[in-house]
């Protein structure tokens, strides 16, 4: 790719995306289709609800790579990052010598420009907190843009344009293009920002803990001297990065000595209090249908990015009272005589541990099944075998699934089900391992009872499984 065309041209009119279905791709899509671009676009895999939910928004798409997507010469071809240097298409952008950027420059200059940008970014939290802060923004009346990398049940949708000042951006830390390695956060400039905390993931692009910790410092350095910086403080990475570094932050947590922090959290029936300090002042409390540790602090930081952008508290507890969280996030996906079928995104040890402690607590009394399918580069490999050892205590059954796509990754270092399941027999666990998905459906089908929940986690489709466990339950036939 020539550098020299890595740029936006002014006057654009025609834009043309390679990969287009990815999830922030397509919302991108969508927006500068409503901005009144003309927008084309093509991916490998072209399926529902994706392809649909493009088509219906007038973006043309193509399925399979082909120069010949091409030929009409756009003024701009976005690039994602899912993209490898041999995509036919790519190899057409250089040799014709179009211009062409990457998803984050797009953003950065079609959909922030002029406005206030806000960052979430962190191993953990990112879509949740950035959704509930894009809530409480338009909830206030300020009408607010954002791009999230999940649905927001309140829009039914992971993107929004607004006429208000500010954008809220989900910051990725993975890398930008495969002519830009650098992290996608990097390209903007925020005038606040959040990092959740700090832990090792995306083990195809980093190599280590250290590595992840350059990319945020290399974030944190980046930043406008303006920018506002809220930290999470009980997470030691982030601290230990923190101390090396002379930028000034707000910390929250639940520590008194954080700027913001909780207090006195109480659960009720379907909700949960929480008591919120700013400098060891009282300003009340905050009432959420969300459940978890985790998610209670999520909104604790989009509270205190809030109320120091001038939303009155007041304004800001009635959001949350009426935030209805995000699609795969502890999502019920139905009720099938008394049984209850939750899809959750988790993936990484921590985010395991905390999503089936809080459907536990959510619901104490019936057992909880915890059904797991390693799909990340990174679950699947065998970096983190013992800590997945450790993430199920809360957990009453535990259905592991074999990678459906270990092929991707070298022999050497791939996660094994089969001895995670032996880890977690020797803890006293009732936990059972799986080839398919179809063996998963029928044992639970056959073993669940009313009052039971089953929390299926994983980063993927996992071959539709809500659907046809919910079907099988009610019908009884085997899958």
């Amino acid at each position: 790719m020539d550098p020299a065309k890595n740029l936006i041209p002014k006057n654009v009119k025609n834009i043309h995306l390679i990969a287009a279905c990815g999830t922030a791709m397509g919302a991108l899509a969508v927006m500068l289709k409503s901005m009144g671009y003309h927008v084309t676009g093509s991916d490998q895999n072209v399926y529902p609800p994706m392809s649909t939910f493009l088509r219906n928004h007038g973006v043309a798409l193509w399925e399979g790579f082909d120069p010949e997507h091409l030929a009409g010469r756009p003024d701009l071809v976005i690039v994602g990052n899912a993209v490898v240097r041999a995509n036919p298409e790519a190899l057409m952008v250089h040799e014709t010598g179009l211009n062409y950027c990457s998803m984050p420059q797009a953003v950065n200059h079609f959909i922030t420009k002029r406005k206030k940008t806000i960052i979430v970014t962190g191993t953990h939290g990112k879509t949740t907190t950035s959704s509930i802060l894009a809530w409480i923004l338009y909830h206030a009346g300020w009408d607010p843009s954002f791009l999230i990398g999940g649905i927001l049940n309140n829009f039914d949708s992971n993107h929004r344009l607004g006429k208000g000042d500010h954008v809220i951006i989900e910051g990725d830390e993975y890398d930008t293009a495969f002519f830009d390695k650098g992290p996608k956060f990097l390209h903007y400039q925020p005038e606040a920002a959040i990092i959740t905390g700090i832990e090792f993931d995306h083990a195809d692009i980093f190599n280590d803990l250290e590595h992840v910790m350059a990319a945020f410092s290399r974030f944190i350095t980046n930043v406008p001297t303006n920018c506002r910086l809220y930290t999470f403080r009980e997470n030691e990475n982030l601290s230990q990065l923190l101390s090396t570094t002379s930028t000034d932050s707000h910390d929250y947590g639940t520590s008194a000595d954080a700027v913001w922090h909780l207090a006195n959290i109480y659960h009720f029936a379907n909700e949960t209090e929480c008591e919120v300090y700013q400098n060891n002042h009282r300003l009340g409390v905050f009432r959420t249908e969300m459940v978890g540790r985790h998610n209670y602090l999520n909104a604790l930081a989009a509270v205190a990015v809030a109320n120091d952008l001038g939303v009155s508290f007041d304004t800001i507890t009635r959001a949350l009272k009426e935030f209805k969280g995000i699609k795969r996030r502890q999502e019920i996906r139905g009720i099938i005589k008394g049984i209850i079928v939750i899809d959750d995104f988790a993936h990484h040890p921590t985010a395991v541990i905390e999503t089936t402690q809080a459907v536990k607590q959510r619901y104490p009394l019936g057992r909880l099944f915890a059904v797991f399918e390693p799909r990340t580069h990174t679950s699947m490999r065998k970096v983190f075998q013992e800590r997945y050892a450790g993430a199920f205590t809360a957990a009453d059954i535990v259905c592991i699934r074999s990678p459906s796509m270990l092929h991707k990754v070298p022999q050497e270092i791939q996660i094994s089900s089969k001895k995670l399941v032996n880890d977690l027999v020797r803890q006293h666990k009732d936990a059972h391992h799986f080839t398919d998905t179809s063996q998963i459906i029928n044992y639970i089908a056959k073993t669940a009872v009313s009052g039971d929940v089953i929390l299926i986690m994983s980063n993927g489709g996992f071959d539709n499984i809500h659907q046809r466990l919910l079907e099988q339950l009610s019908s009884g036939k085997p899958s």
